[in-house]
């Protein structure tokens, strides 16, 4: 589950993290009120997603007014696949540096790790390569020759700034979150060390859902909503390439291959188990999502039969023609009479590699124009 910016926060809080001094509102009104205790401030749209700023959803105002007017045009608006129903109304900052941090796993190596850097931001994407990371010992505090890197790499050895990431490893443990990220992590003129944004998800499976987090599951995308319905588990990343596999190991695997190799991964969804049985509407819900230019469908199977699950794929494709390139990767149990399947019945020939296959379909994704 993504929470919002605004329950992002709380929960930082609850571990000691500074954050803004801010409220929610749901109408213009609420937020002229809050506007005139903060004096300037900025007011967010409170989506689960990220690029509000670029998208608009975040307006710095100086008067109560213009914090108004500001709430008035979100309130009931649309970005991206979201409605804004509800505004963080939040104190400005002064901000003489921007940092990142983030708290995450690494699926690949199945630890958490810290990622960092001195430059955060809106342009963080065009500065990956500052990025630092770091593992973690599972279930332990974050030790001190760790916490010695991460704020040798921010460039801010302060007791605030030590502090402030024993603090978020702390939330991110605690919450039993995949993701606790901070961009930016602001350091102020007087030097404070500040959450100005916040985002955080969580497993779904193993986070207690009450409160404002019950709020936030209530913040899905129309599509992620009627996945639910059906009894499937989609998440929309915003990405060109669409991704159908088998596990949830397997799609996280492929999702990171395809950020590897330059990728956007479109979606986690996976169809093992009995969910193999969903494959058509699993597959339109996947191919519904704006932005998608290429499938990849990678299956690895042991108890789970290769040739059942793809059967399904491709009755399912079958059934939709989509006008859209796929590219399979078929490991495992089954695997021969699966391969053959694919090439007699939609004469596609599956590769012999998970990442020959991605790599094929960022080609085909970005030829499509959906970079």
């Amino acid at each position: 589950m993504k929470l919002v910016e605004a329950t992002a926060k709380s929960l930082l809080a609850e571990s000691g993290v500074v954050i803004p001094d801010g409220e929610r509102a749901t109408s213009a009104s609420q937020a002229l009120s809050i506007a005139e205790r903060l004096g300037p401030c900025v007011v967010k749209a409170q989506i689960p997603a990220g690029g509000r700023g670029k998208a608009g959803g975040v307006v710095l105002c100086s008067t109560p007014a213009s914090a108004e007017t500001a709430a008035a045009n979100l309130l009931g608006s649309e970005l991206g696949d979201h409605r804004v129903d509800t505004i963080l109304v939040e104190q400005q900052i002064d901000i003489f540096r921007e940092l990142y941090v983030a708290f995450m796993i690494d699926t690949t190596a199945g630890m958490p790790m810290v990622v960092f850097s001195g430059q955060g931001g809106v342009d963080i994407e065009d500065n990956l390569d500052s990025l630092q990371r770091r593992h973690l010992v599972p279930g332990s505090p974050i030790d001190h020759e760790t916490l010695d890197i991460v704020c040798e790499g921010l460039g801010v050895n302060t007791d605030d700034a030590r502090a402030t990431i024993e603090q978020l490893q702390r939330a991110f443990a605690t919450s039993k979150a995949t993701l606790v990220e901070v961009n930016p992590l602001v350091v102020t003129r007087d030097g404070s060390i500040i959450a100005v944004d916040a985002k955080v998800e969580t497993d779904d499976s193993a986070a207690p859902v009450g409160g404002e987090l019950e709020t936030d599951a209530g913040q899905q995308t129309d599509l992620e909503r009627e996945a639910a319905e059906k009894g499937l588990r989609l998440i929309e990343l915003g990405g060109n390439v669409a991704i159908l596999a088998n596990g949830a190991g397997l799609t996280m695997t492929t999702m990171d291959a395809v950020s590897h190799h330059g990728g956007r991964p479109a979606n986690f969804l996976e169809i093992g188990g009995d969910a193999y049985t969903l494959a058509e509407p699993a597959l339109d819900l996947t191919l519904r999502q704006s932005g998608v230019g290429s499938l990849v469908v990678n299956f690895c199977g042991a108890f789970a039969r290769c040739d059942v699950m793809t059967e399904g794929v491709v009755n399912a494709w079958l059934a939709l023609d989509p006008d859209i390139d796929v590219f399979f990767s078929i490991h495992g149990t089954g695997q021969d009479e699966a391969r053959t399947m694919v090439r007699d019945r939609l004469g596609i020939e599956p590769f012999e590699s998970m990442d020959d296959a991605i790599i094929a379909a960022i080609d085909s994704a970005r030829s499509r124009g959906q970079r």
